[in-house]
């Protein structure tokens, strides 16, 4: 059996003995939407460091636990942390959790995030709703032997983003009258903050809005054949735009000021998915 696949299956088997939950919809929770699971009626939690070999998040306000629950009578899977290629796993490791909410049942996934603002033209508050993505500066999910039991050697990439998603996500965004942003995100490794240099880069490629994950779970999730959307909260310009620093409390803290319209689109988009 494929080490991967094998991985992913035995903390699948472990998870069943827990529970028998099969969820409609996973969500990954990004920064700023970590209280999200308050709109939840939560059935059972797992945390990750109760799974064998499981990777296990480091970095601060990601708690590090699935959520199994209904949102607005929908069944959802909740992973509440996620973990980081920067943090030292191999990238299959990154993806696994989310590889794992499909296996269970998953048939639709949402992607969160925080990101940093390349397009000018929108500023730190705003939300953007991920149409393609740019992960070639980090390693793919899919190399090595393919694992057929996930989908082909050679998968489609032209609709990562479900056009019919992202009819929800705008439907879901005028109900609850929030001004979506639509852009191209680029993830770059992390953990450090991008260059100047490396933000002009992102720029002249497409990006609208550079961060540190996602685009490698959304690899791994159209290589099984799910529906997939994402939305980044820009919590800062990126470097270079503006003539200051970057940190990770001033992402923290701008992602929470913006928190509310963050759960509160999250929540209508799973009652309309």
């Amino acid at each position: 059996m494929n080490p991967v696949f094998e991985k992913v299956k035995k903390s699948y088997d472990y998870i069943r003995t827990v529970t028998d939950f099969t969820p409609e919809v996973a969500l990954v929770l990004g920064s700023g939407l970590g209280e999200f699971a308050k709109h939840m009626e939560v059935e059972c939690e797992i945390p990750y460091s109760s799974i064998e070999g499981f990777p296990v998040s480091t970095v601060a306000g990601h708690d590090g636990r699935f959520l199994f629950g209904t949102v607005e009578g929908v069944k959802t899977v909740i992973m509440k942390g996620r973990v980081h290629y920067y943090e030292g796993y191999p990238v299959t490791d990154v993806v696994l959790p989310t590889r794992l909410m499909i296996m269970l049942g998953a048939k639709k996934l949402i992607l969160t995030n925080a990101a940093g603002a390349v397009n000018t033209s929108y500023k730190p508050g705003d939300l953007m709703m991920i149409t393609d993505h740019i992960s070639t500066i980090v390693p793919s999910p899919l190399i090595g032997e393919n694992i057929s039991e996930f989908g082909t050697r050679f998968p489609d990439m032209s609709n990562v983003y479900s056009k019919r998603l992202q009819d929800v996500v705008r439907k879901s965004a005028k109900e609850v009258g929030v001004t979506l942003r639509e852009g191209v995100y680029m993830q770059f490794s992390g953990p450090a903050y991008e260059t100047p240099a490396e933000v002009k880069l992102a720029r002249l490629l497409g990006a609208d809005a550079v961060g540190m994950s996602t685009a490698i779970e959304a690899v791994a999730a159209n290589h099984m054949g799910i529906e997939i959307c994402g939305i980044s909260c820009f919590t800062n310009m990126a470097a270079g735009i503006l003539d200051q620093p970057l940190s990770h409390e001033e992402v923290s803290e701008a992602a929470n000021k913006v928190s509310h319209i963050f759960e509160s689109l999250v929540k209508n988009i799973i009652k309309n998915i």
